[in-house]
């Protein structure tokens, strides 16, 4: 079975600021014969790009400025959608690159939304929770218009949770009396959440890893997985591979180092370790290697759910992972993809293997409309149908192509969001 074959082909007169400009570039060249240069053009292109100087008064008094951002990508199939990342290294190239991925991530899945992504750039970690409040509370207002139930919907990313989400919905709420609730997803279920919504993504990756190593006939059992990320998306992906694949997880990792046991590490107990010492440093029955010695740990399956661009050149010549899942947004590096391709390594992009937290924010804010709410194992279900049914159309299309299962994906993206420009008339 060919699920991978032809590599990506390299982007001529093009120049590519980050991967997934590469990747959309890439396939967009050979959609030329449908789209045209100038609806090419379009697509790659922002629609809104908000840059904010918040105002931020700390609690010893000292009034500080935090530079935040929104990029609006494209809204042709629905209101933009996207997360809301507090980091000390977010910067507008970065929010660029993540709005246009979510774009492409829910015209895969098929739901109706646009991409759009937001960022703080600031250390919260750094900051009390009175000053987090504070700052989220100055970034909705300073927002404006440009969010709404029907207009932009934010949701959780990296450093920010429920919580954030609340705060985001409660100001929001204080201008518009009416119809506020869908305004952002990823709220705490009392105030609106949707069951499911915290494991989301960290299940779709667990779905995309069964549905991959059914097609690949791969034991799962006998095999070595890998999870570089241990906080929201990678520790419910191992708890789950573990749990319901019984594949056995031999290394978690955060941003200061990973454990590692060929044997396997108890997930469970690595979490609580790591919940009460803030580190895996430490950790009973497991060597604890540096970041850059966890990737390349030797493994069969390697799901990278941390930051973009942590699979490189270097990690991607060195890993023996034949199997990787992307759990994070962006963690292969377009020369990365080049190698993994050479060495002839099954890849499923971020834009379909992550898409399960948008998936379930969908349904969060089709029941905060509805007014109706479902079950835990009701969602649970949903989002298996979704995000396989997902998987079957850009495996198909790869297999038919004879292409890699991401330059299938990114087809199957760029033809939803360019019929859906056409038949709005965009350009007319």
């Amino acid at each position: 079975m060919a699920i991978m074959s032809l590599p990506i082909p390299k982007v001529e007169g093009k120049v590519c600021y980050d991967a997934e400009s590469c990747f959309v570039q890439a396939v967009a060249q050979k959609l030329s014969f449908i789209i045209d240069e100038g609806l090419i053009k379009y697509l790659t292109s922002f629609r809104r790009e908000i840059v904010m100087d918040i105002p931020l008064r700390k609690d010893d008094g000292i009034l500080i400025t935090v530079q935040a951002y929104r990029v609006q990508h494209n809204n042709a199939r629905g209101p933009y959608k996207g997360g809301i990342r507090y980091h000390h290294e977010v910067d507008l190239h970065e929010v660029r690159m993540l709005a246009n991925l979510m774009t492409w991530k829910s015209a895969v899945v098929d739901i109706p939304y646009g991409g759009a992504k937001g960022g703080i750039t600031i250390d919260p970690k750094k900051l009390t929770k009175t000053e987090l409040e504070r700052l989220t509370r100055a970034y909705t207002y300073h927002l404006g218009e440009n969010i709404g139930p029907h207009t932009d919907v934010p949701a959780p990313d990296v450093n920010t949770n429920a919580q954030v989400m609340a705060w985001i919905y409660d100001e929001y709420a204080k201008s518009h009396s009416t119809d506020a609730l869908g305004v952002v997803t990823g709220k705490p279920i009392g105030l609106g959440g949707s069951e499911g919504r915290e494991e989301a993504t960290g299940r779709g990756v667990m779905y995309i890893l069964r549905e991959v190593i059914k097609d690949l006939k791969f034991d799962l059992t006998s095999a070595k997985t890998l999870i570089e990320g241990f906080g929201n998306v990678g520790f419910h992906a191992a708890r789950l591979i573990h749990d319901e694949l019984k594949g056995k997880i031999v290394g978690v990792s955060t941003s200061r180092g990973g454990i590692y046991n060929p044997k396997g590490i108890d997930v469970m107990a690595a979490h609580r370790y790591y919940l009460e010492k803030g580190s895996l440093v430490g950790f009973p029955n497991a060597d604890f290697l540096t970041c850059e010695e966890f990737l390349t740990a030797d493994c069969d399956v390697l799901i990278p759910a941390a930051l973009a661009g942590s699979i490189d050149e270097k990690v991607a010549t060195k890993t023996n992972a034949q199997i990787i899942i992307e759990g994070a947004n962006g963690p292969v590096t377009a020369a990365a993809n080049e190698i993994l391709i050479d060495k002839r390594r099954v890849v499923t992009p971020a834009i379909l293997s992550s898409a399960g937290g948008v998936i379930v924010s969908y349904f969060e804010w089709v029941q905060n409309l509805q007014q109706f709410y479902w079950t835990h194992d009701e969602v649970n279900k949903k989002l298996e149908r979704v995000i396989v049914t997902a998987y079957e159309k850009v495996r198909d299309l790869s297999r038919k192509q004879k292409t890699t299962l991401r330059q299938a994906a990114y087809t199957l993206g760029l033809e939803r969001v360019a019929q859906a420009c056409l038949l709005r008339g965009v350009g007319f």
